[in-house]
């Protein structure tokens, strides 16, 4: 399989990440975690994100370049800036005031369990989003991707990335948007070329419970008739579908040891939009997303191991056809 994952190539840029609301992510490891008790940390660290941010990260690792946007608090943007200098990332936030918003992750590996105590973020003002949009203008010239994802934050509206999705597709522009919620709903009116919900997040469009893949196929196949071109489901441990309208593949990932699953889903588009770039058919698409997923899932943080490793699990992940 002729797959470009060599970290020391230069892509040219192609790609825009948007964060509208990234996160430091502090993660405690505490073996046994207990509620109403006295626990330690046997270890911490912390990692600038939020899911494009980590898009953009993994998409580094993959060795391509991207441009990564959205709002960053000016009170503590240096640890992104560090970052995006380490990963020759293009730096384009808007600065806000205050502090970007802190997300505990309180790991217990003994009892394989991930607890999340998350923080507010700073307000978003119509000025910030008149800031946003004149630099998302600029980014269109010389970039085919833009990839939308994670939550809205206080102050920007519901329909943000619906109006967004709009303007960027009548400048020619491909689009992935990865959100839930609102966000997502209003989003899907404004036909993105793929989107990628978790399990979860599409029972919850859905209002349904989707208990087989069979099931979750038929409503991939629901939005793709409704003019979405591409729609990506992963279903953690089941691993994930990839659906179009010439046809689906149901990807599964070998067990692998997990030291955190933060992070996964955003690797999982960072390795898609890497296969769609080169140009590859599906299910090479779909090795490659969940292979760079598994990658995620061996480590702490926006990083994945070496690209032989990656490789490796490409041809580890099992294709399988949903009757």
């Amino acid at each position: 399989m002729n797959t470009s994952i060599n970290p020391s190539i230069n892509h040219s840029s192609q790609i825009v990440t948007l964060t509208l609301n990234p996160a430091i992510d502090q993660s405690l490891m505490v073996p046994g975690f207990r509620v109403g008790e006295v626990n330690r940390v046997a270890r911490e660290q912390s990692d600038p994100g939020g899911k494009g941010v980590n898009v953009s990260c993994f998409l580094a690792d993959l060795g391509y370049t991207s441009a990564a946007s959205g709002f960053i608090g000016i009170d503590n943007s240096q640890i992104f800036e560090q970052l995006f200098a380490e990963k020759a990332i293009a730096d384009d936030f808007v600065r806000l005031p205050g502090k970007t918003r802190v997300n505990i992750k309180i790991i217990d590996a003994e009892r394989h369990r991930i607890t999340d105590v998350n923080f507010p973020g700073p307000i978003a003002t119509s000025r910030d989003l008149q800031l946003l949009n004149h630099k998302l203008k600029s980014l269109l010239f010389d970039h085919d991707w833009f990839v939308l994802s994670g939550s809205l934050p206080e102050g920007v509206p519901g329909d943000y990335y619906a109006d967004l999705i709009q303007c960027l597709k009548q400048a020619g522009k491909k689009v992935m948007l990865d959100t839930s919620g609102t966000a997502l709903r209003e989003g899907l009116a404004a036909k993105p070329d793929v989107i990628k919900p978790n399990i979860n997040e599409l029972e919850q469009l859905l209002g349904t419970t989707l208990q087989t893949p069979e099931m979750v196929l038929a409503a991939a196949h629901a939005l793709i008739q409704d003019g979405i071109e591409e729609v990506v489901v992963s279903m953690g441990k089941q691993g994930a579908i990839f659906a179009n309208r010439d046809g689906h593949v149901w990807a599964v990932p070998p067990a692998v040891a997990v030291k955190s699953t933060v992070g996964a889903g955003d690797a999982m588009v960072a390795g898609y939009i890497a296969a769609r770039i080169q140009q590859l058919d599906l299910e090479q698409r779909a090795r490659l997303a969940t292979a760079t997923a598994m990658g995620a899932l061996t480590a702490l943080g926006p990083r994945l191991p070496a690209a032989d490793v990656i490789q490796t699990y490409t041809q580890q992940v099992s294709i399988k056809t949903v009757d």
